[in-house]
């Protein structure tokens, strides 16, 4: 037998070209990860921190807070909600961001986040940007809101220089990896003009819920890589307001007494703006987290803020009325207030009994929300 040595030859190379041809494929798809892939509207935790645990497991059962000292019914007075700590403290995970990373926005668009060198985070009440703060990741931050209001953010130049109104340039001149928003902030002519710009705009949800903020931290820290940190993100706040909701009165006081009936107003007095709150504002998560009745629910306003009027007050009846500090400033304090037609014919009224707090700070549902809920009780329930 005769051996053709033209044809071994020739099949000898066919074969080292088709095993590099495939270790040429499969090598780099091998190596390569697949982007992850994040759902920026995830659905609620019902009962987060109150009674149930980020996953929605049962938290053991929580005693109910003594209600020791003076009857709150009885107290007069207007007093201030301040935070005992109002800095942001990230969590001590340091897991690297893992990108690229596939986003379902919650408007519907599909988002690739390649960098999160460059993030800007801007909503109505700060919360995307102290999300970001808390998950470690404040160094790469590179623009504000007027809503991020807390000691770490004070350096970074604003992004909204009128009022609560984006600003594409001063956006685009910042040269973001990433924006982070939700449609409680705009106009969407500016997120439109981002997105031709090639920047990858996330919307996340804006409601403002207990239940709704460990798939905020989640979803927040799922797009920018970094799932494990949010993870610890959401244990640690639980626990805080857990600890917290423990400070406040719940069902009867402890002692057979009603709950408080409070109400909370949305006022700019310069613009002209008196605004009632009702389910689905934010305010009645709040109110019902501290033990009280929010009125505007309870009288039955159908929709999360309502124009003023003296009726609805009359008709509410609050015990306390709440209100963000520079909505306070903006009608010259409680004498001011005072003169908002119905209120002096509400308890609240009468033993002027307003609770004013910081506007970054009371509605934003983010990581310090336990520490809002304590300030906020301290200043009801503490003479």
């Amino acid at each position: 037998m005769t051996l053709d040595l033209s044809r071994v030859s020739r099949t000898a190379i066919l074969v080292v070209l088709l095993l590099l041809v495939a270790v040429g494929c499969a090598g780099p798809a091998a190596s390569a990860e697949q982007p992850t892939a994040v759902d920026a509207c995830r659905p609620p935790v019902k009962g987060f921190a109150v009674t149930t645990d980020g996953d929605g497991k049962p938290l053991p059962k929580a005693t109910t807070a003594s209600a020791t000292g003076a009857d709150p019914h009885t107290l007069t007075g207007p007093a201030t909600a301040t935070l005992t700590d109002h800095a942001i403290h990230p969590v001590a995970s340091t897991a690297q961001p893992k990108l690229p990373v596939d986003v379902k926005s919650c408007d519907g668009k599909q988002v690739q986040v390649k960098d999160a060198s460059r993030i800007i985070a801007v909503d109505l009440y700060g919360t995307l940007a102290e999300i970001v703060f808390s998950l470690g990741l404040g160094d790469k931050v590179v623009g504000r809101d007027t809503s991020t209001g807390f000691p770490e953010a004070a350096h970074l130049p604003k992004v909204t220089p009128s009022a609560h109104d984006l600003n594409a340039e001063a956006i685009l001149s910042l040269d973001p990896t990433v924006v982070l928003t939700d449609k409680s902030i705009g106009p969407p002519e500016v997120i439109e003009q981002l997105r031709a710009s090639g920047v990858p705009v996330i919307f996340f949800s804006d409601a403002r819920t207990m239940d709704g903020m460990p798939s905020q931290i989640r979803a927040v820290a799922g797009a920018l890589g970094v799932p494990e940190r949010g993870e610890e993100l959401v244990k640690r706040t639980s626990a805080e307001i857990t600890s917290a909701l423990a400070l406040a009165p719940s069902g009867g006081l402890g002692h057979q007494r009603k709950a408080l009936r409070m109400t909370f107003l949305y006022i700019r007095g310069t613009a002209g703006v008196y605004l009632m709150s009702g389910p689905g504002s934010g305010a009645d998560a709040m109110i019902k987290a501290i033990g009280g009745i929010d009125t505007g629910t309870d009288i039955g306003l159908d929709k999360s803020f309502v124009p003023l009027t003296s009726e609805a007050l009359i008709r509410a009846q609050p015990e306390v009325i709440i209100v963000m500090t520079e909505g306070l400033k903006s009608v010259k304090g409680v004498d001011g207030l005072l003169k908002l037609p119905g209120l002096g014919q509400t308890p609240a009224g009468q033993h002027r009994r307003i609770i004013d707090m910081n506007d970054t700070e009371l509605l934003g549902f983010g990581p310090r929300t336990g520490r809002t809920v304590a300030a906020l009780a301290k200043a009801v329930y503490t003479p």
